[in-house]
């Protein structure tokens, strides 16, 4: 009985450290993973560079400005399709950054397609305040390829971020680079390797 009670304890003992060694190397795996950023594809234009302004318009009917100078706003151009499931998933994120940053942000979601088909998904997923513009050319003008795909323009329509977003985290990404004054948040960590 005591043999059993002595292993009994020595088996918990060994447990319990091995269960710290690992939460150990949990936390260190936790630090050197660096958060994703927006993945940055081969563009037409680079982080920094005025993007020419575009007048288009919208679904409405409303001409709108894309790019210049904005007063004190920056313009987030969220490139999306009715037919991607990626992107319907990005839309209440979309909503969400729109009504949170208001303040200094406006939202346009742009494609291109059928205008029925971005009404029915601006209706279904309750985008009514966000202006929608089918634009083939803005598309190519900021070298759009892939979908969910995301430019931030700053106050002078500069190109403050870009990149392919399929999360949250991606689309967050545009803004903490936008903050932080680099090109994305991967350039940001290599940066601060390169001093460290």
């Amino acid at each position: 009985m005591l043999t059993s009670q002595i292993l009994l304890w020595t088996a918990v003992i060994v447990q319990g450290l091995l269960i710290a060694a690992l939460a150990r190397q949990v936390g260190i795996l936790h630090e050197r993973i660096a958060p994703a950023g927006a993945l940055t594809l081969h563009q037409t234009v680079a982080p920094g560079e005025v993007a020419s302004p575009m007048t288009v318009v919208t679904t409405a009917g409303q001409p709108l400005e894309i790019g210049g100078k904005r007063q004190g706003r920056s313009q987030l151009l969220f490139f999306a399709s009715p037919d991607c499931p990626v992107c319907k998933s990005l839309l209440p994120v979309l909503r969400g950054a729109a009504r949170a940053e208001s303040n200094w942000l406006d939202v346009v979601l742009a494609g291109d397609g059928a205008k029925a088909a971005y009404t029915h998904m601006a209706s279904v997923h309750d985008l009514g305040e966000l202006p929608i513009v089918l634009s083939e050319a803005l598309g190519r003008a900021f070298g759009v390829s892939k979908l969910p795909y995301a430019v931030l323009l700053d106050e002078e329509g500069r190109v403050a971020s870009l990149g392919l977003v399929n999360s949250r985290e991606h689309l967050e990404s545009l803004f903490e680079a936008k903050e932080r004054g680099v090109a994305s948040i991967q350039d940001f960590l290599a940066r601060r390797n390169q001093e460290a």
